[in-house]
């Protein structure tokens, strides 16, 4: 049988022009519809934990490094004074090296306590290093379908914002089991987490900031351990940083590397995208050779000065015996000048 060249190349053709006609044409639509099913993503309100209240029942767990019992003895008595009771995990007192655990384990208990309908908040224990291990072991299924107060800092900044990026839940950024629990930080403890006030966080008096650019801003409040935000970009758990305030602390590293890892935000895109930027404390962070280094605030000029946004240093943030209680994902106003941060409704339902 002899096969027409001419009549099938042009009904192919035929057909092949009718497809991409039809292709581009949804594809220009679909064009038009991305930005909007996007500003809806992202207008999407976070989801509020229930507020504590006397007689709650708080999950006690070690999703990180072990600490020692002796350690945590005291913020049993302050949980006590709250009026709340207290339910350990599993796991707490293992120990794996410098693990609170096995990672499976560790895992298992943050999934546990999200499930016990007897619990109403999570606390943990210490920071140190391990969040990251566990982060793929979560099921974010049982945590966005039983959402709770989840509290901490440090390394537990992983366990934060992952939750928050997979989950759209609230998140907290505040003591730790083994911090002091001082009478400034219970305080705020209070405010944020009983009270669901719309809080405004200002410095003690004996605690001065120093602006690095005059101004006001609002955006959605993400942040945590710097070096912890720096290890996790390029992974699936970090939330989006358009429009948000971003609010950074560290402890224990030379000013260089705090340099190296805001560059790395830089370079990342991360900085480009935020509205206003707030640098908690530093602790321990002094040059061995400080005639051969920059200073903290030379390199925050350099680094975030040209962003021109509202953005300035030392708000009581981080491994201090004084501390505020940040909820991640909710909308606040930073006012750089004052070296507030407000938050503009409650961060718990």
């Amino acid at each position: 049988m002899l096969y027409n060249y001419s009549t099938n190349y042009l009904t192919v053709m035929t057909f092949a022009r009718r497809y991409l006609l039809r292709t581009f044409g949804l594809t220009a639509i679909g064009t038009q519809l991305l930005p909007i099913a996007q500003n809806n993503l992202f207008a999407k309100s976070a989801i509020e934990p229930r507020r504590l209240k006397v007689g709650d029942t708080v999950a006690l767990i070690n999703p990180a490094a072990f600490n020692y019992e002796k350690e945590v003895q005291q913020f049993f008595k302050v949980l006590d004074n709250l009026g709340l009771k207290v339910k350990l995990g599993e796991h707490f007192y293992d120990r794996y090296g410098y693990l609170a655990g096995k990672d499976a384990d560790r895992a298992a208990d943050v999934n546990a306590a999200f499930a016990d309908d007897s619990v109403q908040a999570i606390f943990t224990g210490m920071g140190g290093w391990g969040c990251g291990r566990i982060l793929p072991l979560l099921d974010y299924n049982i945590i966005r379908n039983n959402p709770k107060i989840i509290m901490g800092f440090s390394d537990i900044t992983a366990l934060l914002l992952a939750i928050h990026a997979k989950t759209n839940i609230v998140t907290f950024h505040g003591p730790l089991g083994v911090s002091s629990w001082s009478p400034f930080t219970v305080d705020y403890v209070k405010k944020v987490l009983f009270d669901g006030g719309s809080v405004t966080m200002q410095n003690s008096k004996t605690m001065p900031v120093e602006t690095i650019r005059r101004g006001t801003a609002r955006g959605k409040l993400i942040g945590g351990n710097l070096s912890v935000i720096s290890t996790l970009i390029g992974s699936a758990y970090l939330p989006e940083w358009e429009k948000s305030i971003l609010f950074v602390e560290e402890v224990s590293e030379e000013v260089y590397r705090i340099d190296r890892m805001l560059t790395q935000l830089q370079l990342a895109g991360i900085l480009d995208k935020i509205s206003g930027f707030v640098f908690g404390q530093c602790t321990k962070c002094e040059a061995e050779k400080p005639q051969e280094s920059l200073t903290l605030s030379q390199v925050l000029t350099d680094r975030i000065r040209p962003l021109n946004i509202p953005a300035w240093y030392g708000s009581m943030v981080g491994h201090i015996r004084d501390k505020f209680t940040l909820p991640i994902g909710k909308e606040v106003e930073i006012d750089a000048t004052a070296g507030t941060i407000k938050l503009l409704s409650s961060a718990v339902s």
